[in-house]
């Protein structure tokens, strides 16, 4: 290791945690998350008014291009956000690094609810409301920097696969689960021209239950073994071995520059599959199939239980036959569903059929980055944890966060959408397995400082 680097190990073993503390920070992650992908996803079930009201155009596929290209600006801000949350993270703790990101995502989405659009005061209200997606961008990638540690530092071994599932496929179920209700809530109360009226309002409002259940669910929190274990050995090394700068600087040395490339292409595959599967479902069912607003928000809250299992189950199988073997087994089953899926949900008529297509989805697109946030962490020392763990799911995730754009840029009609959407996850697969077969296998990792 190179001095500016070097961490030293452990004198003691690691203090074993309570039940309640580990109850408490497994929730943490879980619910931090997925509260702010709550925030995060509401935009995804407004991009067709958003779309309308703040990027209009002569025509309506660029509109929509409009509202998923301000969903990009979000993503591609969130590295920046992790890596200032990150480095707080790693310096002074994971807690208080999740409680300001919480929040902040919170009140900066509420905020949208509240502008002004480009019929009432012109093109100001497109800069404004991009100016916003920046502000919560950040926040919400000091989220991703913090609860995607705490939550799997502090659980048994035995138990990160899962965990790693729970958090970062449940915690993204539970996020688009919960807007899922809103939307069905809000459609009901504000059916057809109302919600282009004030429904979208009330969509964006809803993010206040972040800020609220947020500052209840992290009051008893507590740090996790690994990081106060660090923390002890900085302290009483102080005066000797030299510890790290800086997070960030370290991240980009030689030692992990490697590691944190190759993690950016899983990820990038995980994510990208993400937003062009679930994340796309919502204008895909409206477009393509013409599906209710309220028979899709049914679908789709069924497709967020389906995308809880799949993550929790590969997370779990990743614990049992390895991250590696997990993530190409999962690529090679992509190759052929991605396609078959996309290009039979646009075939057929039949609702509930359409409904067995989008829960198999958004199974498999989800269960493919399981084990991801485990493999990250795992790719990481405890030091540069939480910048690395956050910076390459922030990178690889945004990146693929900016294909639904891309795909809507490509189409001249919502006929075109299937077989583009077919194309494009194709892609990012490759890219996906390419970034498995140059890992190596990372399972038992984490406790090393």
């Amino acid at each position: 290791m190179t001095a500016a680097t070097t961490i030293p190990a452990p004198d003691a073993a690691l203090t074993k945690p309570t039940t309640r503390q580990t109850a408490t920070a497994v929730m943490a992650s879980l619910f931090g998350w997925g509260l702010d992908l709550f925030d995060l996803f509401i935009l995804l079930y407004v991009a067709p008014v958003v779309g309308a009201l703040f990027f209009p155009a002569d025509k309506p596929m660029l509109s929509l291009a409009g509202a998923y290209a301000s969903f990009a600006v979000t993503l591609l801000i969130r590295p920046l956000g992790s890596a200032l949350f990150g480095s707080y993270a790693d310096r002074l703790g994971r807690r208080r690094a999740l409680m300001v990101a919480v929040m902040g995502v919170g009140l900066s989405t509420a905020a949208f609810g509240l502008l002004p659009t480009v019929g009432q005061i012109g093109w100001l209200a497109t800069a404004v409301f991009l100016a916003f997606r920046l502000i919560q961008g950040i926040f919400v990638g000091g989220v991703v920097a913090a609860s995607h540690t705490i939550g799997t530092e502090s659980v048994p071994e035995r138990w990160r696969g899962l965990m790693s599932g729970a958090v970062g496929g449940g915690g993204a179920a539970i996020g688009g689960l919960l807007a899922s209700m809103i939307f069905y809530v809000v459609s009901l109360m504000a059916p057809g021209e109302a919600f282009a009226s004030w429904g979208w309002r009330a969509m964006f409002f809803s993010g206040l239950l972040t800020s609220v259940v947020g500052l209840m669910l992290f009051r008893n929190l507590e740090e996790s073994p690994i990081f106060r274990q660090l923390q002890a050995d900085k302290a009483a090394r102080r005066a000797g071995a030299p510890v790290v700068a800086s997070p960030v600087r370290a991240l980009f040395s030689a030692e992990h520059r490697r590691a944190f490339l190759v993690a950016i292409l899983v990820s990038f595959g995980g994510g990208a599959a993400y937003y062009l599967t679930s994340g796309y479902l919502p204008t895909f069912l409206k477009l393509v199939n013409g599906v209710p607003n309220a028979t899709a928000s049914i679908m789709l809250v069924g497709a967020n239980v389906a995308a809880a299992l799949g993550a929790c189950a590969l997370g779990e199988l990743s614990q049992r036959i390895g991250r590696k073997p997990t993530f190409l087994l999962m690529g090679v089953l992509r190759l052929v569903a991605f396609p078959a899926l996309f290009l039979a949900m646009a075939k057929t008529s039949d609702t509930t059929l359409l409904a067995v297509y989008v829960l198999v989805l958004s199974f498999v697109a989800n269960a493919s980055y399981g084990p991801l946030l485990i493999f990250l962490n795992e790719k990481f020392p405890t030091a540069l944890r939480a910048t690395g763990t956050g910076l390459t799911w922030n990178v690889g995730f945004a990146l693929g966060g900016m294909l639904p754009t891309l795909v809507s840029l490509a189409v001249d009609g919502p006929s075109q959408i299937p077989m583009m959407l077919a194309i494009f996850t194709t892609v990012v697969t490759a890219v996906y397995l390419i970034g498995a077969a140059l890992t190596e296998e990372t399972r038992g990792n984490l406790d090393r400082v």
